[in-house]
């Protein structure tokens, strides 16, 4: 199963191992197309993107990779199935009018509110929450903005968010 020589590459302990390694990644996608794109993906991953240290094993390592990107490829189609519509009539979905009236009231209304519970927050609260939130920030980032640690972000954000728990049935 495993070929461990020092002297080959990481691009050729990937290929020697290609059967097990597709075997890892079908595991957790669950179909043998995905596993090849994955297969595929990560063998480019360890050839293009190099490594600048040494590799002390590296089957272990191509298994990191693959089940990595397996995990990726296995979270990305969950939430692209949240999303999916199935309709078998495409030509009766009409096109989406967002500019009704009462949808474009409702959605200040909702704002307004969403707008007054953030308000209502410490400033530094909200601002943790904004950066993180709205501006895609981790909280190691938004802490260190903050000068506060990770931990005392995640704190305030939960907080905003258990404030924000009585708005959700507006959006």
């Amino acid at each position: 199963m495993s070929l461990s020589s020092t002297e080959l590459t990481l691009g050729e302990v990937f290929v020697a191992n290609r059967a097990y390694l597709r075997r890892v990644a079908q595991k957790i996608v669950h179909t043998m197309d995905l596993a090849d794109e994955v297969i595929q993906d990560a063998y480019l991953k360890l050839i293009h993107g190099g490594t600048d240290r040494e590799v002390r094993k590296p089957l272990c390592y191509c298994c990191q990779v693959v089940r990595n990107m397996a995990f990726d490829y296995h979270r990305q189609r969950t939430v692209e199935s949240n999303y999916r519509v199935c309709c078998d009539d495409v030509e009766a979905i009409g096109p989406v009018s967002c500019n009704l009236p009462e949808l474009t009231f409702g959605g200040r209304q909702a704002l307004a509110v969403v707008d007054n519970v953030l308000n209502s927050l410490a400033p530094r609260t909200r601002l943790a929450f904004e950066l993180n939130r709205l501006d895609g920030l981790t909280q190691r980032e938004v802490g260190g903005r903050l000068g506060c640690s990770a931990t005392l972000v995640n704190f305030m954000i939960k907080e905003a968010d258990s404030a924000l728990n009585g708005c959700r049935y507006l959006l």
